[in-house]
């Protein structure tokens, strides 16, 4: 399908894909080299978040947008998980939130100063302990404030309420572990992809399967939800080993509306969903090209507009909020492609050629804003709401006043053989660990010292309880 392009009538028809000259790079980034298929990339209008290569533990840098060029080897780095950081993404209502989850089995919440680091942030906001394996994906709520969801590797999801800090709900309905999740518009419903070969839509707050489809032609690997459309859109592999994308009615998922093929390549297809302008974009994992359609409400639902080239692979590509664009230059979406073999973070905008330089109403419909529509209890009460609508000629540069605010929690003991586990924390960062690596090898040689002389002594005692026993006086 990507090869014949189909004429029709579309304004979208000559988007084409535009990179940011050098000087607007982010160079000499350590971009992490761990095999997990997740982006490593997190963008809002202030900040790009990046996991990075680290001895000792997990750390992403966090780099303000405008300070772009080379980055120094010595950036200051968020680096207090004890395992690979797996996933970050940053909070859609507060823009200086981010959450992250490990290997270490917990989810964190970082709180990022005005300006960027100045140092290595070793002290999160909020720690969460539920997951009994390693955690590999985290999602935000897209409507509602401060409700994160964690997938581990024990097969569950999590959602937490960041007003508590603990979990509320937990979905238990996967057998193997969980790729991806995607939510539709107001967050009523949760679509999942499952090592299992299953694609599931969920009720989040009940955790009931509305829908499971068991793909065996098609083994879908990623899900997104298409706008209001009540439609689905997977990527993955079919029965030939070729990279595949299938359409799905979101109420039936007994068999798929359509399925393609792309192409015989065998990296990952990451799907991205532009519901403005119902676009999708699909980057493949490990080759440089960004294929882009537009999606329709009848048949063929999907057709295919142009590609955008590149010699250099991607590991992961960052998108860039709707709020965080230039409309100026009629931009509507862009990438940030991390390239790792060049440590290079490269900005790819998605422009619709225009030549008129006024506000374009017609490419930007109002979009989901900084505000939330609704808090923790309401959601969690049942309720549901659309997200607040914002336009982007008026307000596009209007930040949120939302703050977080961590829960206060009380102290508590777990108290074994004398030792108040909780209150002996392990350590969190590399040189924190190697300090008490060093203190244990001097703690374990002045025991062997300790052990020795008392070994000496024993010897001694026993040499002179031998002699008195054979001295002529015993005799």
């Amino acid at each position: 399908m990507s090869w014949r392009p189909q004429y029709r009538s579309s304004k979208f028809r000559n988007v084409y894909g535009k990179v940011a000259s050098r000087e607007h790079c982010f160079d000499g980034v350590p971009i992490t080299k761990n095999v997990h298929d997740n982006h490593f990339c997190a963008v809002n209008a202030r900040f790009l978040a990046i996991v990075t290569e680290s001895a000792g533990g997990g750390s992403f840098l966090v780099i303000p947008l405008e300070q772009t060029g080379r980055i120094e080897p010595n950036y200051p780095k968020v680096c207090g998980h004890q395992g690979n950081v797996l996933d970050i993404k940053w909070n859609p209502f507060i823009e200086n939130i981010i959450a992250s989850c490990s290997e270490d089995t917990t989810v964190r919440i970082w709180e990022i100063p005005e300006g960027g680091l100045k140092r290595n942030m070793t002290e999160a906001v909020l720690e969460l302990y539920g997951h009994s394996r390693r955690v590999g994906l985290v999602e935000w709520h897209p409507t509602t404030n401060n409700i994160l969801f964690s997938a581990g590797y024990d097969y569950k999801v999590l959602i937490w309420n960041l007003d508590i800090g603990e979990p509320v709900k937990m979905i238990d309905c996967h057998t193997d572990v969980i790729l991806c999740m995607s939510f539709n518009t107001d967050g009523s419903l949760l679509a999942t992809t499952c090592k299992d070969k299953k694609l599931r839509v969920v009720e989040p707050r009940s955790g009931r399967v509305l829908q499971e489809a068991s793909c065996k032609n098609h083994r879908v690997n990623r899900v997104v939800f298409l706008g209001s459309t009540k439609r689905l859109l997977t990527t993955g592999v079919s029965r030939w080993n070729t990279r595949q994308i299938a359409l799905w009615d979101q109420e039936d998922l007994s068999m798929p509306l359509i399925e393609e093929e792309i192409d015989g390549l065998s990296g990952l297809l990451f799907p991205f969903y532009d519901a403005d302008t119902h676009m999708l974009y699909l980057a493949g994992k490990g080759d440089g090209n960004i294929r882009y359609y537009e999606i329709g409400s009848e048949k063929p639902y999907l057709s295919y507009l142009m590609e955008f080239r590149s010699p250099a692979p991607q590991k992961g590509l960052g998108v860039m909020p709707k709020h965080g664009l230039d409309v100026s230059a009629c931009e509507v979406f862009r990438f940030y492609k991390l390239i790792t073999l060049k440590g290079l973070i490269e900005p790819i905008s998605m422009i619709v050629p225009r030549r008129s330089e006024t506000y374009q109403e017609d490419i930007y419909p109002m979009t989901p804003g900084t505000e939330p529509a609704l808090t923790p209890d309401e959601w969690l009460s049942g309720m549901n709401r659309d997200p607040i609508l914002m336009s982007l000629k008026e307000g596009y540069k209007r930040t949120s006043k939302i703050v977080f605010k961590a829960p206060v929690r009380e102290k508590k003991s777990v108290v074994v053989n004398g030792i108040d586990l909780l209150e002996n924390v392990p350590p969190r960062t590399e040189n924190e660990l190697l300090r008490v690596f060093f203190r244990q090898q001097d703690e374990i040689r002045r025991l062997k010292d300790e052990l020795s002389q008392k070994d000496i002594r024993i010897r001694q005692l026993q040499l002179e309880l031998k002699n008195l026993r054979n001295s002529p006086k015993n005799n």
